[in-house]
């Protein structure tokens, strides 16, 4: 056991390592200048330009900037934002708590409404309309369906807020338009996963002990469907990371979607760096309580 966790570790430490680096690299061959980036729309002379490449040690080579950054980011130092001029972590630390309420009813919403889905439509008719509905959800744009629901339940019916985040009913059409997606590639994982489990040996034992049909669907079929659908888990994350990016902009929520695209169009490497650092620590953590709960949802795996 210590063994599989300090490899669990090792491989999310690399993960970390590979996410910081790819993103330092794709920003250090963007376009433009930093110190322009800086600078912004302030005054600009030789003497100012000077000051600043002195301030943020632009002046050395880059490997050396870039090991320098790893060692900060190590000691939980993310630098200091060019454009705003604050510590990363306080411009981070303001904002991740309207995305992360986001991230989490979106994920409510989808795996409540994929298990309901997977359960509830086991007869043909039932099925068809909805693994069309949901093929049809999944490959339209979140975007759009954010659109979509602004127009019908915010303009129309003025049900919900069109922007905002004035209370709960402003996060239910951001979670929907989010968590749709969610819902129909997990129902159709788990849908095939009830079908195969209901073809196993232990369903016709469970049959023969007098369990009704709907009692071998819920009790056994469906625990053994979930060990695909947790291995989603990963892709779920970054669903709901990135795709809480575009959604704040669509409904102009708060949130780290607006810090990290005005960071991204003005070059402020280090908010980039912090946002993809995060998003890759969310995803190792989650991706490891995924590997958790194979052992809590099927028996087998621990005797192994």
């Amino acid at each position: 056991m210590i063994t599989a966790v300090a490899r669990r570790v090792a491989s999310g430490v690399i993960v970390l390592w590979a996410a910081a680096t790819a993103a330092y690299l794709a920003l250090l061959a963007a376009p433009g200048d930093i110190v322009d980036s800086i600078i912004g729309d302030g005054a600009d002379t030789p003497q100012i330009r000077a000051q600043i490449i002195a301030e943020w040690h632009l002046d050395r080579p880059a490997i050396v900037q870039y090991l320098d950054y790893l060692f900060r980011a190590a000691q939980g130092d993310l630098g200091r934002s060019y454009l705003l001029q604050r510590p990363v972590g306080d411009v981070i630390g303001e904002q991740i708590l309207p995305t992360v309420q986001l991230a989490l009813a979106a994920a409510v919403v989808g795996v409540a409404l994929a298990l309901v889905l997977a359960v509830t439509t086991r007869n043909r008719w039932a099925r068809r309309v909805s693994s069309t509905a949901e093929l049809v959800i999944v490959s339209t744009p979140p975007f759009l369906i954010g659109i979509v629901l602004l127009s019908v339940f915010s303009f129309r019916f003025g049900m919900f807020p069109v922007s905002g985040d004035q209370g709960w009913a402003a996060l239910v059409l951001p979670a929907v338009t989010l968590g749709l997606p969610i819902a129909g590639v997990l129902a159709q994982v788990l849908r095939d996963g009830i079908d195969r489990a209901l073809d196993e040996p232990f369903t016709v034992t469970a049959r023969a002990r007098g369990l009704t049909e709907r009692a071998v669907l819920v009790r056994h079929a469906l625990r053994h469907a979930l060990i695909p659908a947790v291995t989603l888990l990963g892709w779920l994350s970054g669903v709901l990371i990135g795709g809480s990016v575009i959604i704040e902009q669509v409904f102009g929520r708060p949130g780290l979607g607006q810090v990290t695209l005005q960071a991204v169009g003005n070059g402020d490497m280090p908010v980039v760096l912090a946002v993809v650092v995060l998003a890759a620590a969310a995803f190792v953590v989650i991706n490891t309580a995924a590997d958790l709960a194979y052992l809590l949802i099927d028996p087998r795996l621990r005797r192994s």
